[in-house]
């Protein structure tokens, strides 16, 4: 997830050399910016920059910074550009202390603002330089390493795995985590810590699996890892981990898809740590719009589908959702500056939507932006943008990118709401509790249904087409649901609102044809019930994705997979669009075609 850390304490020999490697077996994760410290008689030697690895490399050299405890960072951007000075490790106001991190201090504003007003100075526009300055002061207090990076993390809220170096204990490493990964490796003269094995693996295969909230300080005799709760001593043995440098890069998943999909209850708790002020910057520009477009591609398209009917049941904004490519034939000549158009793009350089982008600047329309990368073409012209924060998505298929886009557009509709004063508080509260909740929720949609899918796949491998049915917000989960199935398994499939079934869909149903029905237990679900007897009268094979309990559209199906009671109808798709993942990845799978690399498929899609 987002960005790669690793370190070294060797017994002898530089470990520059060595970080520079590991960080090269990090690659895959995804990455802007690189950069090494290394502690040398008593000092901090540091080179980072934005790009490459080779390319930072070739300007630098990586390898030549002295001494044998260091560590390294590859950054993928979530707070401040890709730019050298945003490039990890930070370090104090007196070039001391460094510190490398992986995740999201969304209390990092008010933190930094603290520490301006006791004099510090900070030179990026990074959540992690915080961190550096917070231990400068513990350390100001006569603390021992160990002890300010305790305290300080203390004083953080979001998710962290860092580790700290300091000039005054160059013998040292302190590291701690907060849902982030974190892994440490133990070898005969030396011991690495990492955000994933890969990063050590062909030093040494005996690894610590580093829990949340703990501390690690490694030395030259080892490791100590102690409880942040209590600062109590945890006894935990190394493993020897059998997995080859490729099953090692998606931790034991046999394909980044499944990875993936497994890291989206990370993600979403990433996405609710988005900074206020740039929600509230977007909701004030929604606000004012005459008329909003939501324009995308693809996925993205689906997400922005989905938040037409937040923003409409929510915050009474009628919004158009539309194709990029289409969007300068369809509305082109109709925009204006009373014109809002928010393009979400997970790549921020889709071409078809930047060229909706560039039409609605030349006609002096507001253009707000929602994407994964920072730096990108879509950062740059946007008026304001947001960050989904899902870190980089190695399959081409995107999963946690949808449900990352929705759990923003979500936050937007409600802030909206909440600003216009069309929601009661309590029902805006009970909707925030519940978004709150959706990280777990989907959690648990994975753990006890994913070995069902999985059946599900083996049961309808052979089967030439499908239909993906929903109502409301649900037809946009079905959407992406076909879309799924399509990319990966190459299996035909339509999808479309199932109150569109009798005007000429339906006409394809035979005895055994399978469709999949998306229906929560929400405004539609009286007449999706009826949709699905008249398909079953067909003889179609009816798969559901209900609420647990609903016994009546179980009695109707002939398979189903169950979704936690009490989602909110403007939140299902989140939670609902899990098992459609998990379907199309075993389907896939079952269908002997590689998950990771669809045919024809690219990930960013930079040509019209």
């Amino acid at each position: 997830m987002m960005c790669g850390i690793f370190g070294c304490i060797l017994k002898n020999g530089d470990a520059a050399p060595i970080i520079h490697a590991a960080l090269k077996r990090l690659e895959y994760r995804g990455y802007d910016s690189v950069g090494e410290v290394t502690i040398h008689e008593g000092k901090l030697f540091i080179k980072k920059d934005q790009g490459k690895i080779d390319e930072v490399h070739a300007i630098h050299n990586l390898d030549d910074l002295p001494g044998r405890i260091g560590i390294g960072h590859t950054r993928w951007a979530t707070h401040g550009a890709p730019y050298e000075v945003n490039a990890h490790p930070h370090t104090d106001c007196n070039g001391q202390i460094a510190v490398v991190h992986n995740g999201i201090i969304e209390n990092f504003s008010e933190l930094k603002k603290e520490l301006e007003e006791r004099g510090h100075v900070f030179r990026s526009k990074t959540d992690t330089e915080v961190i550096s300055h917070i231990i400068e002061e513990e350390l100001k207090e006569g603390r021992a390493l160990a002890e300010a990076v305790y305290s300080a993390v203390e004083q953080l809220e979001g998710s962290y795995a860092i580790a700290v170096v300091s000039a005054k204990e160059p013998n040292k490493i302190v590291c701690a985590r907060k849902e982030s990964p974190l892994v440490v490796g133990v070898a005969e003269n030396a011991v690495y810590f990492a955000s994933d094995i890969p990063a050590f693996l062909p030093l040494t295969n005996t690894a610590v699996i580093v829990e949340d909230g703990e501390l690690v300080v490694l030395d030259d005799k080892g490791y100590e890892i102690r409880k942040l709760a209590d600062g109590s001593l945890v006894s935990r043995k190394p493993e020897v981990i059998d997995w080859s440098p490729e099953m090692a890069e998606k931790k034991g998943y046999p394909h980044f898809m499944l990875k993936e999909i497994h890291e989206q209850p990370l993600c979403l708790r990433n996405t609710l740590r988005l900074q206020e002020q740039y929600l509230d910057l977007m909701t004030t520009f929604l606000d004012r719009a005459g008329e909003v477009f939501l324009v995308a591609c693809g996925t993205s398209y689906h997400a922005c589908l989905a938040a037409s009917y937040m923003f409409s049941k929510l915050s009474m904004l009628a919004t158009h959702p539309i194709i990029a490519s289409e969007f300068v034939e369809q509305h082109g000549r109709a925009i204006n500056i009373d014109s809002v158009l928010l393009a979400v793009s997970q790549s921020g350089e889709t071409a078809d939507t930047l060229e909706a982008v560039e039409c609605a600047r030349q006609r002096a329309a507001t253009v707000l932006g929602l994407t994964n990368i920072i730096g990108s073409t879509l950062t740059r012209v946007a008026r304001a943008y947001v960050c989904q924060q899902s870190g980089p998505e190695i399959g081409v298929a995107a999963t946690k990118t949808f449900t990352s886009q929705l759990s923003v557009l979500s936050q937007l509709a409600l802030r909206l709401a909440k600003k216009r004063g069309k929601v009661s508080h309590v029902e805006i509260e009970q909707l925030e509790e519940k978004l709150e909740q959706i990280p777990d929720i989907v959690e648990k949609v994975i753990e006890t249904q994913e070995e069902k899918i999985k059946q599900l796949a083996k049961k309808y491998r052979d089967k030439q087409c499908f239909f993906f049915l929903g109502r409301g917000v649900s037809s946009a989960s079905a959407l992406e649901g076909r879309l799924k199935l399509l990319e990966i398994a190459y299996a035909p499939a339509l999808a479309f609102p199932a109150g569109e079934s009798k005007h000429g869909p339906i006409s394809l149903i035979e005895p055994g044809f399978p469709v999949i029905f998306v229906c929560p237990k929400d405004d539609t679900r009286k007449t999706i019930v009826g949709n699905i007897m008249e398909m079953k009268a067909r003889g179609a094979s009816i798969i559901a994705v209900v609420e647990e309990g609903d016994e009546e559209v179980k009695g109707l199906a002939d398979d189903y997979i169950e979704i936690p009671r009490g989602m909110p109808e403007v939140l299902s798709p989140i939670p609902y669009v899990i098992p459609q993942q998990l379907f199309a990845y075993y389907m896939a799978v079952e269908r002997n075609c590689d998950p990771d690399q669809p045919r024809n498929l690219a990930k960013s899609v930079t040509v019209k």
